[in-house]
């Protein structure tokens, strides 16, 4: 008698939207390679931010209004990090848009929400640049919001 071994579905992420999930179970559970870019500089941007001193918080806070890739606390100082990937830190430096910056202020107002023994603190909008083989480059508050 052969046995057959039972393939287990892979478990599916969350972030994921429908159609990406379904090409992601049929490909046998790989990532698409931006996703993994996204998660590798966003780990090498969380380890970076803790050996500079910042208390890490949460990752990949989303709501309605967009999404906030990493929160830390600085002190009495609350802050939240964009992170972005690219193959050179000056593209990576080009990326950051009005727009996004938009909207990761009004993430950074939904997370407040949910969040309000923080509402008393000092706000901040970092960047973390990453770029392969590259230490990554951190700019404190690399935006300002009305």
């Amino acid at each position: 008698m052969i046995r057959r071994r039972r393939r287990h579905a892979p478990v599916v992420q969350p972030f994921m939207k429908f159609w990406e999930r379904l090409r992601w179970l049929r490909r046998g559970g790989a990532l698409p390679q931006h996703l993994r870019r996204g998660q590798l500089g966003e780990r090498a941007a969380r380890k970076h931010l803790r050996r500079l001193g910042l208390k890490f918080l949460t990752a990949n806070f989303r709501s309605g209004r967009g999404e906030i890739d990493l929160v830390f606390r600085d002190g009495d100082c609350l802050v939240f990090v964009e992170v972005k990937a690219r193959s050179t830190l000056d593209a990576a430096a080009e990326s950051l848009q009005p727009r996004q910056q938009r909207r990761i202020a009004a993430a950074a107002s939904a997370w407040l929400a949910l969040n309000p023994h923080d509402a008393d603190s000092n706000i901040r909008f970092d960047a973390v640049l990453v770029a392969p083989g590259k230490i990554p480059r951190h700019i404190p508050a690399a935006f300002e919001t009305e």
